[in-house]
């Protein structure tokens, strides 16, 4: 089969730019309306996208600061939402983000299994370490966790995690009501894990769904975050303004992954993008220059503020002036240094900043035509910058129907993107191989031996 783009949709009901709940099309209270998340799921389903994301903060004001007027700062938990989504849906995957600094591996891996059979196998859990000081204060903690110790425990989680997804193995049910065997107790097995970060016995008292257990899904683009994303991500969910820099991710990542006996096809690099579509470039514009003209500067400075850190406080600096030096934070120190690579390479003010920035917090936005935005997607596809995007519609629904009704048409039209799902599984869909039963490999090792 001829390689196509793939297509998250990153669709939080309160907009994605700051000033989205202020448009005229969006519903004021869309970041807790579940109606209108069902019609978010449905119409991305129309536009045949891989997987409905949803990003989640442990904190009022998720972004580091408070931001004011924002639609963000609060929302419904994303795998409650998701599970009474699915069986209103039958193809669309569900990824939900859930934190390995804050969540213990057995509460996460019985969460997730049971959204990925609910689903009938349309579940990934999108792997975050959580970082902000606003939500270490509301789990015990004075100050988040540093960097690297966040990252260590990440890899223990996920190992733990996956080990207790393989607990039962894919045919351990038998469920015979004339013997009374309901499953194969030689088929059930402990997890017995002892590490650093954690001790858990096991096994998960919840089995595996038809595509075996969740995708999994990361966004760290650090150093500690490649490794990580290298040596067990699935999908990559990634930032970046130029081609180029889009370029050494994908290569690095997938030479990281190869080093380390992965298939490099297996994991799907999908740099977030945030479209303004018009039938023409004015027409996109427009779009553009009117949300923009939304934006309360207070929010824009708050936006900055966590953006860079949550140290730097721009409150009383000229905002038609330069973003002023901040050292980096144990945050999220990619996000910190692409917002100021991109203060820096297009020479924004503070105003000019906020303003580029609100729509993605650092994702790329593009202005334009269904055709120009399908032009840029195809030279990033074609040319080791992405296997996909994660679409960040700026409002909604109407920027989501917008890259649906004119975007994808075009697509379509260039043999980029499926006119149908090919599977019934997000695993399927995605191209992605079923993951075996740790066990039962072992058991059919032996059994070859022998």
């Amino acid at each position: 089969m001829t390689r196509q783009i793939k297509l998250g949709a990153f669709l939080p009901g309160g907009g994605q730019h700051i000033a989205s709940w202020r448009h005229p099309d969006q519903p004021a209270d869309g970041a807790t309306s579940f109606e209108f998340h069902k019609r978010l799921a449905l119409t991305a389903e129309r536009g045949l996208f891989d997987a409905y994301f949803l990003a989640d903060g442990l904190a009022v004001s998720f972004g580091g600061a408070s931001e004011g007027g924002s639609a963000k700062v609060a929302g419904l938990e994303p795998v409650t939402l998701f599970s009474a989504l699915a069986p209103l849906t039958s193809q669309i995957g569900f990824i939900a983000t859930a934190s390995t600094t804050y969540e213990e591996p057995y509460n996460l891996a019985r969460k997730f299994a049971s959204l990925d059979l609910i689903s009938d196998g349309r579940a990934g859990w999108n792997v975050v370490t959580t970082a902000t000081e606003t939500a270490a204060h509301n789990f015990n903690l004075d100050q988040q966790h540093p960097h690297a110790f966040r990252y260590a425990r990440a890899k223990e989680h996920l190992d733990v995690v996956k080990k207790l997804w393989d607990s039962f193995e894919d045919d351990a049910f038998i469920r015979d009501k004339e013997s009374g065997a309901f499953f194969d107790p030689d088929k059930l097995h402990a997890t017995d894990h002892r590490g650093e970060h954690f001790k858990v016995k096991g096994p998960l008292n919840v089995p595996r769904s038809p595509q075996g257990h969740p995708v999994i899904v990361q966004a760290g683009q650090s150093e500690d975050g490649r490794g990580l994303a290298a040596a067990t991500a699935e999908v990559i969910f990634t930032a970046h303004q130029r081609l180029e820099t889009a370029q050494e991710f994908y290569r690095d990542i997938k030479s990281r992954a190869q080093g380390l006996g992965r298939d490099p096809r297996h994991i799907l690099i999908m740099p977030g993008v945030s479209p303004f579509v018009g039938r023409t470039s004015e027409e996109a514009r427009e779009k553009y220059d009117r949300l923009t003209s939304l934006i309360l500067e207070q929010d824009g400075i708050a936006l900055l503020n966590g953006l860079t850190g949550g140290t730097l406080d721009l409150n009383g600096y000229d905002l038609d002036g330069p973003l002023p030096p901040a050292a980096p934070t144990e945050g999220n120190k990619s996000r910190q240094a692409l917002i100021r690579q991109i203060a820096d390479e297009n020479n924004f003010t503070i105003r000019q900043l906020y303003q580029w920035v609100a729509s993605a917090r650092g994702h790329f936005t593009v202005v334009g035509s269904a055709i120009q935005i399908a032009d840029t997607l195809q030279e990033w596809f074609e040319n080791e910058g992405a296997d996909g995007f994660n679409i960040l519609p700026p409002w909604l629904p109407t920027a989501l129907e917008d890259f649906i009704d004119l975007v994808i048409p075009e697509l379509q039209r260039r043999g980029l993107f499926r006119r149908a799902y090919e599977g019934r599984t997000l695993r399927e869909n995605l191209g992605l191989p079923y993951p075996r039963n740790r066990w039962s490999v072992a058991r059919h090792t032996v059994q070859a031996a022998e």
